[in-house]
C-alpha cells in the first residue's frame, strides 16, 4: 500500500500564496502530485499537515478547499486499494496517472458529454437534448466551472435549487433538471465511479400538477374560423394547431416527423416517438382540408413542416415549432385567450373534449390529468381503434 499525505510548499515571493501537493510514496519511490489548492502559510497547519482558517481567512474558501483536499485523499487511497487488490505491480506513477484519467472522465460535465454522445449513437436524439440543456444549466450555475461526480454534495444541490428560484424558474423545470443530474449520478454510482452520498436528498425531484389547459370547443370553434388568409405565418400557426387537435392531440414532433408512407387506406399509422407505442388514427376530410391548403411537400414528410430534403431535420423542426408556438400567442389574443396558448394546448384541448362528449374514461384518461403522460398513452393504445375514431369523429362533427 502507498502513502499519501498532504503537503504545503511555500511561495518564494513575499505575501504570496504557497501551492498545496500530494507526496505518494511506494515501494520507497517519493512522487508529488500537484494541485491548484492556494494558501497562504498563515493557512496551513504544520504539525497538522492540514489548510487551516486564520484571521485573514475567507473561511468559505478554506472550508472548500480543505473539502476538495479530503475528496482527493479519498480518491487517490481508493485508486491505490484497487491496484493493490489485483496482486500486479504498480507505481506511484501509476497511482498519480488512474489519478489524472479519473479526474479528466469523471468529472460531471466530461462524464455527462460522454452520455450525451452514446444517447445520440443509439439513436436517442430527443433524450441526448435534455440532457444537454441540463449540463447546459449546472454549467451555467457553476459559471462553467467543472467538479468531480464525487464531490457533488447534498449542500450544492440544495444551492442549485435555490440558484435556480432566485430566476423565477418553475419547479417542475428545477426538478427536470435535478432528476437528470440524479440519473447521471446514479448511473455514475452504478458503474463503481463513485459511492453514493445521497446529494439529491434534500431537493425536490417530484413533479407537480400542472394548470389545466385545455380550451373548449366554442374557442375551438373561433380559432377555425378566423380569417388569417393575409398572414401566413398566423394561418400555418393555425392550421398546425388544428391538425393537431383534429389528430387526436398528436404531439408537434409526431407530427413534423409523419412520413407520406403513414398514410394509407385512409389511416395514419405512427409511433409515438416519446413512447414507442404504435397508434392508428383515421384520416378524415377535415384534415385532407388543411393539407390541400399547401403544395405538396418535397420532402418525404406528409405535413408542411419539414419541406426541404437534406437540411437538419431536428433543426427545422425544432425553429418551426418556436415559430408556431410564438404566433399562436398573437392569435390567444384575438380570440380572447388568457392562457398561454402552445400547440400542447390542442393536445389537452382533445382529452377535454372527449370527456365534453361523455366518452368513458377508458378512451380518454381525464384531461390528460395523470402525473405521466405514460400512464394516459397506455390508456390510449390499450383500445381498439375504432372506438377512438368514433369519438374523433363525435368531437369534429361539434366544430
Amino acid at each position: 500500500m502507498a502513502s499519501i499525505k498532504v503537503k504545503f510548499r511555500p511561495s518564494t515571493l513575499p505575501d504570496h500564496p504557497g501551492a498545496i501537493y500530494f507526496q505518494i510514496i511506494h515501494e520507497r519511490k517519493v512522487r508529488q502530485l500537484p494541485t491548484d489548492y492556494k494558501v497562504y502559510p498563515s493557512e496551513w497547519d504544520e504539525h497538522r499537515s492540514m489548510v487551516c482558517s486564520s484571521p485573514v481567512s475567507d473561511r468559505s474558501i478554506i472550508l472548500s478547499i480543505r473539502e476538495r483536499i479530503r475528496w482527493d485523499i479519498e480518491r487517490l487511497t481508493k485508486i491505490d486499494r484497487k491496484m493493490n487488490a489485483t496482486g500486479m505491480t504498480y507505481t506511484a506513477d501509476d497511482i498519480i496517472d488512474e489519478f489524472n484519467r479519473y479526474a479528466h472522465e469523471y468529472s460531471l460535465f466530461n462524464f455527462m458529454e460522454s452520455i450525451i454522445a452514446k444517447l445520440k449513437q443509439n439513436g436517442k436524439i430527443r433524450t441526448s437534448e435534455t440532457y444537454k440543456s441540463a449540463l447546459n444549466s449546472f454549467k451555467k450555475f457553476r459559471n462553467d466551472e467543472d467538479i468531480m461526480l464525487d464531490c457533488i454534495t447534498s449542500e450544492i444541490m440544495e444551492s442549485y435549487e435555490a440558484w435556480h428560484k432566485s430566476h423565477g424558474v418553475a419547479p417542475n423545470t428545477i426538478s427536470f433538471y435535478t432528476r437528470i443530474l440524479r440519473a447521471v449520478y446514479n448511473r455514475a454510482v452504478e458503474e463503481d465511479i463513485i459511492e453514493n452520498r445521497n446529494p439529491f436528498r434534500h431537493v425536490y425531484t417530484g413533479v407537480d400538477k400542472t394548470v389545466k389547459r385545455a380550451l373548449p370547443l366554442a374557442v375551438i370553434k373561433k380559432i377555425k374560423a378566423l380569417d388569417l388568409s393575409l398572414t401566413p405565418m398566423l394561418d400555418f400557426a393555425r392550421d398546425m394547431f388544428i391538425m393537431s387537435f383534429y389528430l387526436r392531440g398528436m404531439s408537434f414532433i409526431d407530427m413534423a416527423f409523419l412520413k407520406k408512407t403513414d398514410l394509407k387506406n385512409g389511416y395514419v399509422t405512427y409511433r409515438r416517438r416519446k413512447t414507442g407505442q404504435q397508434l392508428i388514427i383515421e384520416w378524415t376530410k377535415e384534415m385532407q382540408m388543411i393539407l390541400d391548403k399547401y403544395p405538396e411537400n418535397k420532402s418525404d414528410y406528409l405535413l408542411p413542416v419539414i419541406r426541404n430534403p437534406g437540411l437538419n431535420e431536428r433543426c427545422t423542426y425544432r425553429n418551426t415549432g418556436y415559430n408556431i408556438n410564438h404566433n399562436l400567442k398573437r392569435i390567444a389574443g384575438m380570440v380572447g385567450v388568457t392562457i398561454p396558448l402552445t400547440l400542447y394546448v390542442a393536445r389537452h384541448s382533445w382529452a377535454s373534449a372527449a370527456k365534453a362528449k361523455g366518452i368513458p374514461l377508458s378512451v380518454i384518461s381525464e384531461g390528460m390529468g395523470h402525473d405521466s403522460e405514460t400512464t394516459t398513452q397506455i390508456y390510449l393504445a390499450s383500445l381498439d381503434t375504432s372506438a377512438i375514431d368514433r369519438a374523433n369523429t363525435l368531437i369534429l362533427s361539434s366544430l
